[in-house]
């Protein structure tokens, strides 16, 4: 048997790239509504350009998404209709804390998410759920600063204390932060930081950064004090960096550039500051406000298992190196002149996923799980409204087939596998509509035009097929 009985097939969305209904059900504002479509996208989730509301003249394509805050049913039977034996989703946590620091809770956002829980449960769908997926409230950025600021530690316990009373035996899988790695790539959207004039940046990201590692800590040991059987997880953006060559130079810099990306990892799963980053810190002079207690509770409250997302290698040249520089996923490095990329510039790399599968394996030795894979691509809509995405198949099939190897040739002991956007929606990363990713085509445009009606791609028979012949049937 190619993967294990049992596996967790299914498809991974983010509550602020899919739900819209931004100011609906009580909800508040949170960072990620107000990441605008176009050319200063960038600079706000850099948290170089402060935007904090809408402005006039932006198109904000998180207000709406693909509406699944109205059409989750419909989308739900259609995970169903693949086969889907898990959903991830995440939880907008101004739904439930509108302003993050309220003393009760949300009821109508409690309820909405409860519905859906119920609904794939009705399926026979084990929701895994990001109690985090970037969502920061607008309101503990301009009170609080963001993740910069312990207090963001309490309204965070506060918050999980409440999910997993309320939907405990209705989750058993959940997932801290999403990409925690990248607080030092996109910190707005990361951790709700905002930089000011002359501020150290770097200190001020290693700072949130050790508040949310506080944080997954403290929400590890509440999920495992309410229901035992709760397993929580943490989350990064994941791929292994390369040398770009066999000079030392290059080989000790992709070795860093790996550390870099490994770091709050190690302390979820190992329960400490790894040697490397307590040296770093040192010589930056940086203070993260580490506590007795602090270091107390990461300890003994290391992650159940490691989930991550996965889309590409990296490769990276030493100082000097005149190696030509490419970008995506926010990730920069040297262009890797053996793999081809997609239409946004990522390298194409189903071996690099398990070689990464496997340092991550070798690195934690716990359970991983794939939580985000998937490739990013125009889609042409034929006349009969059918959508051949072949490509999308042979990427998807060429990675599954790397897992595969993974685990019956390597050894690794994976839990599931969760693809990149089962349904179109918003890109994370430009604000796009036209880099679509899922099985199922959404009438919607890169200005917000369409009408939002869901069909079928080529690739959801495929994958349906795929996940009811358990990895067995790939053709």
């Amino acid at each position: 048997m190619a993967f294990p009985e049992g596996f967790l097939w299914g498809g991974a969305t983010a509550a602020n790239q899919c739900e819209g209904g931004y100011n609906e059900g009580g909800r508040g504002l949170a960072n990620v509504d107000v990441i605008p479509h176009g050319a200063d996208r960038g600079p706000v989730m850099a948290g170089l350009r402060k935007m904090l509301d809408f402005e006039e003249g932006y198109y904000y394509p998180a207000q709406v998404g693909i509406d699944m805050y109205h059409r989750y049913k419909e989308d739900i039977a259609l995970f169903a209709e693949m086969g889907f034996k898990t959903y991830r989703l995440s939880i907008g946590w101004t739904r439930i804390f509108p302003k993050g620091d309220e003393d009760e809770p949300n009821e109508e956002g409690l309820a909405f998410y409860e519905d859906l829980f119920r609904e794939c449960q009705k399926h026979g769908i084990e929701p895994l759920v990001t109690i985090t997926h970037f969502d920061c409230p607008i309101h503990l950025i301009k009170e609080y600063g963001g993740w910069r600021n312990r207090k963001l530690i309490d309204f965070y316990k506060k918050l999980v204390r409440v999910l997993f009373t309320r939907y405990k035996g209705l989750v058993k899988y959940w997932l801290t932060f999403n990409e925690i790695n990248m607080i030092l790539h996109l910190p707005f959207m990361g951790a709700g930081l905002v930089f000011e004039e002359g501020e150290d940046r770097e200190a001020v990201e290693y700072l949130a950064a050790h508040n949310e590692l506080v944080a997954s800590a403290w929400a590890t040991k509440i999920a495992h004090e309410i229901d035992p059987e709760m397993k929580v997880g943490c989350m990064l953006a994941a791929g292994t960096y390369y040398p770009y060559s066999c000079n030392p130079e290059d080989v000790r810099a992709a070795q860093l550039a790996n550390q870099e990306n490994y770091f709050f990892v190690d302390v979820q799963s190992r329960g400490c500051y790894p040697a490397y980053a307590v040296k770093q810190l040192e010589r930056k002079g940086i203070d993260i406000g580490m506590t007795d207690e602090d270091r107390e509770i990461l300890a003994e409250n290391t992650v159940d298992f490691i989930s991550f997302s996965y889309y590409s290698t990296r490769c990276v040249a030493g100082e000097g190196s005149d190696a030509e520089e490419t970008e995506g996923n926010a990730f920069k490095g040297a262009k890797n002149p053996y793999l081809k990329v997609s239409e946004w510039g990522w390298a194409i790399d189903p071996l690099g996923f398990r070689i990464t599968i496997n340092d991550l394996w070798d690195r934690y030795q716990k359970p991983l799980f794939v939580v985000e894979n998937g490739l990013g691509a125009k889609d042409e809509v034929n006349p009969d409204g059918s959508v051949d995405d072949d490509y999308r198949i042979d990427y998807l099939r060429q990675h599954i087939e790397a897992m595969r190897d993974a685990i019956t040739e390597d050894g690794v002991e994976m839990l599931g596998y969760t693809t990149w956007g089962p349904i179109d929606l918003v890109s994370a990363s430009t604000g796009e509509m036209s880099k679509r990713y899922g099985f199922i085509y959404v009438d919607r445009d890169d200005a917000g035009a369409g009408t939002l009606a869901r069909s079928k791609k080529k690739s959801f028979d495929w994958y349906k097929k795929v996940i009811a012949t358990n990895g067995e049937d790939l053709a």
